[in-house]
């Protein structure tokens, strides 16, 4: 997967298309990621001893990461991400638009 924690995403598509928030958790095995302010939902919650709180909560739900794009750092802009191998044999992410590196 091409994207991180604490990476800032813009969505792409749905009904939060062009918002920006970052990454909250990853699920690789289920290919989605949380982004933060994003895909809000209400759970109802029940009452209980070690629920903080109870009732309609609202909450970000996760993303299919298809439906996200990486935001450079440099170019400030969603853009596709490459992998390039720097000197010392580390694997980075290229940003494809600009060429510069992500991490």
């Amino acid at each position: 997967m091409k994207l991180r924690r604490e990476d800032t995403v813009q969505i792409i598509v749905g009904k939060d298309k062009g918002k920006r928030g970052k990454v909250q958790n990853i699920f690789p095995k289920q290919d989605m990621v949380v982004v933060e302010g994003a895909n809000m939902i209400k759970r109802h919650i029940r009452p209980r001893p070690n629920v903080r709180q109870a009732g309609i909560v609202q909450q970000e739900a996760p993303f299919k990461s298809s439906k996200v794009m990486l935001v450079c750092t440099h170019c400030d802009r969603a853009v596709r991400v490459g992998h390039r191998f720097v000197e010392d044999n580390r694997k980075v992410r290229v940003c494809n638009a600009c060429g510069e590196v992500i991490d």
